[in-house]
């Protein structure tokens, strides 16, 4: 089926104009139109190559919104014109605990990346949302709530679910103190999910900038984590932390600030390993953790919770062609909150 999209031709070169055929969709499978694609920071980490070797031609896109055109024979719960999303993969094992308990994206065979990987015949490579048209099969397609802003839906099938698992996992609720360590694509949303369960949110930030954001958003308090001081009077506070920054920093500084049985979640990943004083874990009973995304129903509980608190990105809509300086502002932090691509425009 022929598509036309943006690809990486070669490791570190910028996304350029390109035609490809999507699979012949298959009884099980939902053909869509693309409506908006999200850029994820992870999007520019896998064309420059910066997390190892990539599969090339590269059409990234793992935050994917659109409109169903057709519906294979199998296919129930879907039909032609309903609102539809994909995230991070597009198949898994099937079989495994995993797989079987709604934890796809830890099979034990690996899950199927939306792109930068292999179908399971092993053989066809992955081409993500960058494109104008879809195909998924059903399993593992999302209902997008029509009360939810379309455009703002996209960076919620990665960054949204990334912090909804953490909080939903560690039982965050109005007793809860929730600390969210950046404001960024990922932090906002982690801030918007804490406030809607009910925590107490204070957003840990090296900008003072952030502030008048944070507080917009809901946050309770907002600490500089460049004031020394702001930074000693938060020891033993939180119960849960969320760390979205990938940017080198002593993770010490902040298990701190957790109190008794605290977990500080790591969902950024760093360049380098941090070295952890395992004192700092002992002596209050802390814990130190890691999460990554969600399963496929885990992501339809996160688009549902966010359609009855009217949750969405903060996003800045722009043409297929803007896509190569969007990666470089984003590069740069500067974008408010993620860009997101009108698939009008391939």
């Amino acid at each position: 089926m022929s598509t036309r999209g943006l690809a990486a031709l070669h490791a570190g070169k910028n996304l350029t104009p390109f035609s490809f055929d999507r699979r012949t969709p298959s009884t099980n499978d939902i053909d869509f139109s693309v409506s908006f694609a999200g850029i994820c920071h992870s999007d520019i980490h896998q064309v420059r190559e910066e997390w190892g070797p990539a599969l090339f031609p590269m059409v990234p896109g793992h935050e994917i919104v659109g409109i169903v055109d057709r519906v294979g024979s199998d296919v129930s719960g879907f039909k032609p014109g309903d609102k539809i999303g994909v995230g991070v993969f597009v198949d898994s094992c099937r079989s495994c605990a995993q797989c079987v308990n709604g934890l796809e994206q830890y099979c034990a065979e690996g899950m199927t990346p939306t792109y930068n990987g292999y179908e399971r015949d092993g053989k066809t490579i992955s081409f993500g949302g960058y494109s104008n048209r879809f195909v998924i099969d059903q399993k593992y397609a999302l209902h997008v709530p029509d009360s939810l802003e379309f455009s703002g839906v996209a960076p919620l099938l990665c960054a949204g679910i990334t912090l909804y698992s953490p909080l939903r996992f560690w039982k965050t609720d109005s007793k809860t103190k929730v600390a969210i360590m950046g404001l960024g694509g990922l932090g906002h949303l982690g801030l918007k999910f804490a406030k809607a369960m009910g925590a107490h949110v204070t957003v840990l930030s090296h900008s003072a900038k952030k502030e008048q954001d944070a507080r917009a958003m809901g946050a309770d308090d907002f600490i500089n984590t460049s004031d020394e001081a702001a930074m000693l009077a938060a020891e033993k506070r939180f119960d849960l932390i969320l760390n979205t920054v990938s940017a080198e920093l002593n993770i010490n500084d902040f298990l701190k600030q957790l109190s008794l049985n605290g977990t500080l979640v790591c969902i950024g990943l760093p360049g380098k390993p941090y070295s952890v004083n395992v004192g700092s874990l002992l002596e209050a009973r802390r814990s130190l953790a890691g999460s990554m995304i969600g399963g496929i129903k885990e992501t339809q509980e996160m688009l549902n919770f966010a359609a009855e608190h009217g949750i969405v990105s903060e996003v800045e809509v722009i043409d297929a062609n803007y896509v190569n300086t969007a990666y470089e502002r984003t590069v740069a932090s500067d974008v408010r909150y993620r860009f997101v691509i009108d698939a009008k425009t391939f």
